[in-house]
């Protein structure tokens, strides 16, 4: 992503906070037969050790091969709130639109869970989706057919060596500025106008 000091976060406590409000990624590998991309959820592995940010996610098979999943560093892109930023609310004479968005590139080798991970990975994955839903389902419901189902995935753990990620927020602007642009997201953009407000405040690092 472009370096720009403003927009630079830094912090891995708001790129957990990213990960956990914004779960669908995108993972792409530099496969032998060139760039692919899939999508899929990730969660953050909680018990993992250390200071270090790792996920849990999972691939259909066969994405798997086409992958070349455990081979190489692969790239995790989890996408926050966006949104068109018009130059119609800045300050006259100020005509260069902008895109705002919080995104964070993730780094690492995903490591490849065995049959008992594997199954308990997407376990824990439907649970964390499932748990403050009406009528929560659980793969424990009916755990000998889920586990042949479960054979059509491969889980993978990742800790992220590096990441690379931007929360940009209209920083760079006058505050009268960002409370204007703010008011205008707020009325189709909910999210977007609420990491304006972090920023504005100064809750997250910026």
């Amino acid at each position: 992503m472009r370096h720009t000091p403003h927009f630079l976060m830094t912090d891995p406590d708001e790129v957990r906070r990213l990960i956990r409000n914004h779960p669908w990624a995108t993972i792409v590998s530099p496969a032998s037969t060139g760039l692919v991309a899939s999508h899929y959820p990730v969660i953050l592995d909680e018990s993992a050790d250390g200071p270090d940010i790792t996920i849990l996610s999972h691939f259909g098979r066969p994405d798997d091969r086409l992958h070349e999943l455990g081979r190489h560093e692969i790239l995790v892109i989890v996408q926050g709130p966006h949104d068109y930023v018009s130059p119609s609310w800045y300050a006259p004479g100020e005509l260069v639109p902008t895109w705002n968005h919080v995104t964070a590139h993730l780094y690492g080798t995903p490591e490849i869970l065995d049959e008992e991970e594997n199954y308990a990975a997407l376990s824990l994955l439907t649970d964390h989706f499932e748990h403050d839903r009406p009528g929560g389902r659980s793969l424990a419901e009916d755990e000998a057919a889920t586990r042949r189902e479960a054979k059509g995935a491969v889980s993978f753990r990742m800790r992220v060596d590096r990441f690379d990620a931007r929360a940009k927020l209209s920083q760079n602007k006058a505050p009268e500025v960002v409370d204007n642009v703010i008011d205008h997201v707020e009325k189709h953009n909910a999210d977007l106008a609420e990491e304006m407000k972090r920023v504005r405040e100064g809750r997250p690092e910026s």
